[in-house]
């Protein structure tokens, strides 16, 4: 992968990780379009890396929404901190045990599966079209409900299905305000991502001797600025505009997927 592909996919990732519109999905196609022929662990790797630095970003974003869930936890008491931190605990239950099962599974879709991608955005079109038109509340997310918006984060492990635009949609169908939901979405990945780098590190599963370090680090940079960017900036469109609009732009990328599919 040449440094400039890096740069680009890394963009994508970051612009793409906090809109409901598959970031996975659109860097396999990315990568499809761009010619990238790495072996699908090695595509896994890089994906992985990009949406390390996308983690990041939101910790920075919501640094505050952080710091005082930290606050929180250490004064010791059950409080609203506490409570939330205990449901983004429950929501990673079932991507950690579907992950941890099918991981190689999973990997093995992360290999230019193109036309999977197109169906999978189809799938992300419909759950923000019903999410549409579901009515705003001021409902918090429920523990019931932390484990259903997990059940959708796990579905979204497969690429083209977007993690944020499932989660927030499930959120929002069942009743939850929308601006809560997008902050729930938004921090719930985050010790996902880190628990998966971490477990991956400590066994030994990546392995970094055919991995290109420089095409990794500007891909990482890329992601990480271009997320800042996007994650103070989308959050605002995601609040403000309505979810069909990115519904179409999901159907309309998944033709492409798909035509570029039957195509090559």
């Amino acid at each position: 992968m040449e440094i400039i592909d890096a740069i680009i996919l890394g963009i994508v990732q970051g612009l793409t990780e906090f809109l409901p519109v598959s970031s996975s999905g659109h860097l396999e196609l990315g990568k499809a379009i761009l010619g990238d022929n790495s072996m699908p662990e090695d595509s896994l790797l890089f994906t992985v890396v990009l949406h390390f630095a996308t983690a990041i970003s939101t910790m920075v974003v919501f640094r505050k929404d952080i710091g005082d869930i930290i606050k929180g936890i250490l004064k010791f008491q059950w409080n609203e901190d506490m409570q939330f931190l205990a449901k983004i605990a429950i929501s990673m239950i079932p991507a950690v045990i579907i992950g941890y099962n099918y991981e190689s599974e999973l990997a093995e879709l992360f290999g230019g599966n193109i036309q999977l991608v197109g169906f999978m955005l189809f799938l992300t079109a419909f759950l923000l079209y019903l999410a549409d038109k579901a009515q705003n509340t001021n409902k918090d997310v429920s523990f019931k409900n932390a484990l259903v918006i997990g059940f959708a984060q796990a579905i979204a492990m497969l690429p083209g299905v977007s993690r944020s635009g499932a989660t927030i949609s499930t959120s929002v169908l069942l009743g939850n305000d929308k601006t809560k939901a997008a902050r729930f979405s938004f921090l719930m990945v985050v010790p996902l991502i880190f628990g998966k780098i971490a477990k991956d590190i400590l066994s030994g599963e990546l392995s970094y001797d055919n991995s290109n370090f420089t095409t990794l680090s500007i891909g990482f940079i890329a992601a990480f600025v271009s997320g800042l960017f996007a994650c103070t900036l989308m959050i605002k469109l995601v609040k403000r505009s309505k979810l069909s609009y990115f519904a179409i732009y999901c159907i309309i990328v998944g033709f492409i997927a798909i035509t570029y599919a039957s195509m090559n």
